[in-house]
């Protein structure tokens, strides 16, 4: 059956990764990953094509480094959900509390000093190949940035409450799908990618708002105990999502 928890974590990667302090990083992983200079990323003419088939190759592997974390990360905290599972309802609520303080942290409202710390554990694998590439996936989603903690607390939050391991790893893969699949288009059309964000490079402060607005959400969600009802009248409204689970 479809779960807006699902669709929720998907549009939450899918913002994470257009968030300021993840977004101006993504061409500097391209460079290092093809294993050229920005100049030469940035050119005219095409990329090299074997530099273009090892950042692509390195892209998908990296994504699946990152995602891998995330999932062992789903399945700890359906674990820990299970092991409190008599304190749901009041543990739901300083869940939703949390969560809730993190969106006001995304629309400006309050400024929480530690989120605006980066945690990123450096690889010395070579990003090209296929291991080094995965390796450092694994690197950067156990050093997520201050941007992604805050998300992905919030998606931890409510695997916790699934009651299924591997229900919680599922949601964060598609949450990790969501933060890694721009990655990947990005790698396979580098120089567009490139153009599209010197373009829009002033809409990035916008990405946080909605994000925060989707905290909030959740926060309200989680609190009343209604994402199951959205989850009905989605299904109800929208038949054709019961395809998806």
């Amino acid at each position: 059956m479809f779960d807006i928890s699902f669709l929720g974590a998907l549009l939450a990667g899918f913002g994470a990764f257009f968030t300021p302090c993840i977004l101006p990083m993504v061409p500097f992983y391209l460079s290092y990953m093809a294993g050229i200079s920005m100049a030469e990323l940035r050119g005219d003419g095409a990329i090299a094509p074997g530099a273009q088939r090892r950042l692509l190759v390195s892209s998908v592997m990296f994504a699946l480094g990152v995602t891998t974390i995330f999932m062992l990360l789903g399945m700890g905290a359906t674990a820990l959900g299970q092991a409190f599972a008599d304190w749901r309802r009041p543990l739901s609520y300083v869940a939703a509390a949390v969560i809730f303080l993190f969106g006001l942290h995304f629309l400006g409202v309050i400024k929480i000093g530690f989120l605006y710390r980066e945690k990123r554990m450096d690889s010395k694998a070579d990003p090209s190949t296929v291991l080094g590439a995965y390796v450092m996936g694994l690197a950067f989603g156990f050093g997520w940035t201050a941007c992604v903690g805050p998300v992905l607390a919030s998606i931890l939050m409510i695997a916790s409450g699934m009651g299924d391991i591997v229900m919680g790893a599922l949601l964060l893969a598609v949450f990790g799908l969501g933060m890694t699949a721009p990655f990947v288009l990005a790698a396979a059309f580098a120089r567009p990618f490139l153009t599209w964000m010197q373009r829009n490079r002033r809409y990035l402060n916008h990405a946080e708002k909605v994000m925060g607005v989707l905290l909030i959400v959740f926060a309200i969600l989680i609190a009343t105990d209604t994402v199951n009802t959205i989850s009905t009248w989605m299904i109800e409204t929208f038949p054709g999502f019961t395809a998806l689970g």
